[in-house]
């Protein structure tokens, strides 16, 4: 049964337009990684903001929670979005998110730092390709 077209959630865009994607969207799940630095909320708050610098952003807050009896939660606020990593030591995972917007920007270079860092056996990346308006790239955006 087909349902009504008023009520459809997604929209298609234009197929005749090329579309210019200036931000990436990465999603790394990492496995088997080193369990005790999993757990470090000091290490991994560290961690973050270096992966920022590797991506060529700038971080404007870190902030992070460690969980009882194990577990953190860190996200870096950067002026081009964000970074988050959630651990769960007692699994060896962890979940990964890398939202960058610019020409500039390097987050292949933060995931193989944070892959490195981590010691994980495997991983999983996963890139979105993100494509917001194009006059959205033309605005600058004041940092103090």
């Amino acid at each position: 049964m087909e349902g009504s077209k008023k009520n459809q959630t997604f929209k298609e865009t234009n197929k005749d337009k090329e579309l210019v994607y200036k931000s990436k969207h990465f999603l790394l799940e990492l496995y088997r990684c080193d369990h005790e630095k999993l757990n470090d909320e000091s290490f991994l708050r560290c961690l973050l903001n270096k992966a920022a610098k590797l991506a060529n952003a700038k971080v404007l807050n870190l902030i992070s929670n460690k969980f009882e009896p194990q577990g953190v939660t860190a996200i870096a606020l950067l002026a081009e979005s964000h970074l988050s990593i959630h651990t769960w030591p007692e699994a060896r995972y962890s979940a990964v998110d890398i939202f960058t917007c610019g020409q500039n920007m390097k987050p292949d270079l933060s995931c193989k730092y944070l892959i490195e860092s981590l010691m994980a056996e495997e991983h999983l990346l996963r890139v979105i390709n993100r494509n917001p308006p194009l006059n959205m790239h033309n605005h600058k955006r004041i940092i103090n």
